[in-house]
């Protein structure tokens, strides 16, 4: 039988984080299981950058304490456990997508191998061989996620990965999301984006630096009896202001109590 350890991926508890005298994570506690999609959703502003970078180890916290994969977030043994893949590109203009991958392999001492597979599993064939800096911001930020693939990392950290992209490929990101976790890979996504809610097997609702939601994108259009993502939102919030909640808000138990969910067929939403 699987431990309670064993069966989370991400484990925050008490977690603050200060910049000068503002606080921008208010004690945050929240699990994320192994093999799921799991959403981080919230607006613009609202903590879900400066969590991820808790969750990677490059961000100084105030309190609390972030544990990834069993071991200390930021952990030397968690190098080639984790991939992280930010907002920004991290890849070399100067260099062929080929070339950034073959680099990042060695640099991870991944299998030479790697650089095929992350490129048909990220549909970056035709631009290969073309400099990385010629591409558009949509296909940079693959061959970003394509490093991150390179030695198939237990843990995926991703900061709004499909921003800039065309309804097409986002849609082909997701579907490698869940062959990705289905195949054991877990997965931290962020998004501003409501629609893509429904994407995820669950989901962590965050405003102002505190998780207002946790829970399946079913169980929380159930329990606050929302059409969709983004009413589902506002009623956690609404809920929250007059002090009542909802069985989908944070105190409302932890994932690992359930078993794996798949994708859900609500469709998309915003």
């Amino acid at each position: 039988m699987q431990s309670v350890v064993d069966a989370i991926a991400i484990d925050v508890a008490g977690l603050t984080v200060r910049r000068g005298r503002a606080e921008v994570l208010h004690g945050l506690t929240l699990r994320a299981p192994r093999g799921q999609v799991v959403g981080l959703l919230g607006p613009s502003g609202s903590g879900k950058t400066t969590l991820m970078r808790c969750v990677v180890g490059v961000q100084k916290i105030s309190g609390g304490t972030v544990t990834v994969l069993g071991e200390a977030a930021g952990s030397p043994r968690l190098r080639r456990r984790v991939g992280y893949v930010t907002q920004a590109s991290s890849v070399y203009d100067d260099l062929t997508v080929r070339e950034n991958l073959r680099y990042f392999a060695r640099v991870l001492d991944a299998p030479a191998s790697d650089v095929d597979r992350v490129i048909d599993e990220t549909g970056l064939g035709a631009q290969a061989s073309q400099l990385t800096g010629s591409l558009s911001g949509g296909q940079r930020n693959r061959v970003s996620l394509a490093a991150a693939l390179l030695g198939a990392p237990e843990l995926l950290v991703l900061d709004e990965p499909t921003v800039g992209l065309d309804p097409v490929l986002r849609s082909e990101l997701w579907e490698l999301f869940h062959r990705l976790a289905d195949a054991g890979t877990s997965l931290f996504v962020s998004s501003h984006v409501m629609d893509e809610a429904t994407r995820c097997d669950r989901l962590l609702l965050l405003r102002d630096g505190e998780v207002i939601a946790d829970d399946t994108p079913q169980g929380l259009l159930q329990a606050t009896g929302a059409a969709d993502a983004e009413s589902a939102f506002l009623t956690v919030i609404r809920e929250r202001e007059t002090g009542t909640a909802s069985a989908g808000s944070a105190d409302a138990g932890h994932p690992e109590d359930g078993h794996r969910h798949g994708r859900h067929a609500a469709g998309d939403v915003r």
